[in-house]
């Protein structure tokens, strides 16, 4: 095993299933377990590796809507108001953008009735200026990954 790539391949191996064991990624990877062991920590120490997880099915737990909220907010305040939607339970994902909006925050809701409720609330700052609340249909990809490319030999 050439190590240049050897971190590459650690999180693509931990991307497949990140319930492996030391044990089975250096025999997979065709290293040792310390060198998995030494590599992994360091991949945690720099902040590439975040955290295991599991993948939540939302929709399997009672969590049925999926909204997507594009917000204007007065500029001095975007800070506060990504905060608060940060801090919101149900929001999956808030971004600031550029474009028409300055934010979009991604939530999801038990029922219309449920997002409602929640989006009015947020949206009564006076700093939110204009929003435009969409309702997923279908997901068609989410909470994807991608595998990380090898770096070419320079």
């Amino acid at each position: 095993m050439i190590y240049e790539n050897l971190d590459a391949d650690l999180v693509n191996e931990l991307l497949e299933d990140g319930r492996a064991s030391l044990r089975s990624l250096a025999e997979e990877l065709d290293v040792s377990v310390t060198t998995v062991s030494n590599h992994l920590s360091n991949l945690e120490d720099d902040g590439v590796i975040q955290g295991y997880t599991p993948i939540v099915d939302y929709d399997a737990v009672g969590y049925d809507v999926t909204a997507v909220m594009q917000l204007k907010v007065e500029g001095s305040a975007l800070g506060e108001i990504t905060e608060t939607l940060q801090d919101h339970d149900q929001m999956m994902s808030v971004y600031e953008v550029t474009g028409d909006y300055d934010i979009i925050a991604i939530g999801k809701f038990t029922d219309t009735d449920d997002m409602n409720d929640q989006i009015k609330a947020l949206v009564t700052d006076p700093d939110i200026k204009q929003s435009n609340t969409s309702i997923v249909l279908n997901s068609v990809a989410e909470n994807e990954q991608f595998e990380l490319e090898a770096e070419d030999e320079v």
